[in-house]
């Protein structure tokens, strides 16, 4: 079963930069670690949310120390933090 983990940021302003940096930085971090899909959802006009799947728990589990590392780089590099985060193996999709 995939394994999937969704993190909630806020930030204090929001640009067609910050999202260009998202997709061409970012995004292909975050797969050089094992992630099989990145999905980032702007959610409100200052917040998103990073949903990030992998093939199972196991290789989530193992890259959870780079990605920690990621979202500190993201954090030096753009005004945003993160709410929270949950994990959990996916049961059911379509």
């Amino acid at each position: 079963m995939s394994y999937c983990t969704v993190s909630h940021w806020t930030t204090t302003e929001w640009t067609d930069e910050m999202e260009a940096l998202a997709r061409e930085k970012y995004v292909p971090l975050v797969m050089a670690v094992g992630a099989s899909s990145v999905q980032m959802l702007r959610t409100g006009e200052d917040a998103f949310s990073v949903v990030t799947q992998y093939a199972d728990e196991a290789t989530a589990m193992s890259a959870q120390e780079r990605i920690a590392a990621i979202r500190a780089e993201a954090t030096e590099e753009l005004p945003m933090t993160m709410q929270d985060k949950t994990g959990g193996v996916v049961f059911a999709s379509g």
